[in-house]
């Protein structure tokens, strides 16, 4: 994957007819242009977003193409949300070759033509296929096969995540006002033998009524081991002396039915979704090496193949590190020198399972360990705690990456090179 802008630039040649296409949610825009820059469509062409649409779009091009004795197209994108995809899926199958404009560079440029901010369907078109002309663009990645399964699938992971937590932290609201005692009770507050008794005695006087019998009996017929007399007597004693709220309880009580349905209704799509997850990671080559390294996980490593796709069209870990936006930028400029900071322009989800596999291996595993504390305290440069946390995420890229693409195990011993001690310093000199 040679990125440079040179190399972008060289795609762009006298035979080559550059489209630009402006998307939409069911209509999109392009125009089409010269190497110079000449337009050939004369104005904006609209096409829907169906197989007409896109039938119609590769017809234009095609009698575009021969009609100015061009022999290939180079079509640029602005990618909106998710609208993009079809289409790119379209025109992979049609080989035709297609990039990505960043929407920031079209903001900032569109007012180049005309010294206006105004936006609209005739001038993005325009704006977009001259940033390709310029070289101003990256490859898109569409995953196949395993990869496109492993990304869905951790995407989906992510958002169960977020919507098990939103119900969580429901059911922490409900329980503070209406049975604060509760949380004096369990560890907890999801734990399965609570919320069978608050399923059945949603409120404090329907646990009183329900007394220890009633409550052993509901953990004897769900077959719930670890609940006990002990247990039920601190469940009572807690329901008899609640200052929980006493108004509204015949709502509170539909409220807390639907809040536990909605916690283990995401609780067992979650583990559903963990088990393919699972299945997924085994199909992937090498994937299970990444396991023998102490503090990393199955959540980690499908996450960083579901983000990053096929490792092997990656030449170096520098693009990995850039994709992550974890790459280093600096602020300065003749007599000022700013800081150096991440960029945080790359894959988001990724940045952030690499941050959180970092602090994972710092607190599990010895030899990341040992490389914070190095970090953290050699005598020239050294680095603050997020600083090294951040040397420690990319550390883990340049691992994975050997893991993945050579096939060899996980060596500890090679991870402490980087330390340098006084000591062999001074012999070596």
């Amino acid at each position: 994957m040679n990125s440079t802008q040179n190399k972008k630039i060289e795609q762009v040649k006298e035979t080559t007819m550059i489209v630009g296409i402006d998307v939409g949610s069911e209509k999109h825009y392009f125009r089409a242009f010269s190497w110079r820059g000449i337009e050939l469509t004369g104005k904006p062409v609209a096409f829907s977003n169906s197989m007409e649409g896109f039938n119609s779009f590769y017809n234009s091009v095609v009698e575009l193409m021969q009609k100015n004795e061009l022999k290939e197209a180079l079509v640029g994108i602005e990618p909106t949300g998710h609208y993009w995809f079809d289409l790119g899926q379209f025109m992979g199958e049609k080989n035709i070759k297609f990039v990505m404009v960043n929407p920031h560079h079209v903001h900032k440029t569109k007012e180049l033509d005309d010294n206006s901010p105004s936006k609209n369907d005739r001038k993005d078109p325009r704006v977009i296929a001259g940033l390709v002309r310029d070289g101003r663009y990256f490859y898109s990645y569409m995953p196949t096969g395993v990869y496109a399964e492993l990304r869905n699938a951790s995407n989906r992971r992510f958002v169960l995540v977020e919507e098990q937590t939103r119900a969580k932290n429901r059911l922490h609201k409900w329980i503070a006002v209406y049975f604060p005692e509760y949380k004096g009770i369990y560890t907890h507050i999801d734990a399965k033998g609570g919320l069978l008794v608050l399923k059945q005695a949603s409120t404090p006087e329907e646990i009183v009524r329900l007394g220890v019998e009633g409550i052993i009996k509901i953990w004897k017929d769900a077959k719930l081991r670890g609940n006990g007399h002990k247990k039920a007597m601190l469940i009572l004693n807690a329901a008899m002396k609640s200052i929980g709220l006493k108004a509204g309880l015949t709502e509170a009580r539909m409220e807390i039915q639907d809040l536990i349905e909605d916690y283990e209704l995401q609780t067992k799509r979650l583990e559903r979704v963990n088990d393919l997850i699972k299945e997924l990671c085994q199909q992937v080559r090498y994937a299970d090496k990444l396991l023998e390294i102490k503090g990393i996980g199955i959540t980690t490593v499908a996450g960083f193949i579901a983000e990053v796709g096929d490792i092997t069209r990656f030449d170096s870990t520098k693009e990995l590190q850039k994709l992550a936006g974890l790459e280093l930028v600096a602020d300065s400029s003749g007599k000022h020198n700013g800081k150096t900071k991440i960029s945080k322009r790359g894959r988001k989800r990724l940045r952030y399972l690499l941050f959180e596999a970092a602090i994972s291996v710092v607190g599990k595993n010895e030899e990341f360990k040992e490389i914070h504390r190095y970090y953290t305290t050699r005598e020239k440069n050294p680095l603050k705690k997020m600083q090294s946390l951040i040397a420690v995420a990319c550390k883990l890229i340049r691992v994975f990456h050997v893991i993945l693409t050579k096939g060899i195990s996980y060596d500890a011993s090679k991870m402490l090179k980087d330390i340098r001690h006084p000591g062999e310093q001074l012999k070596a000199a």
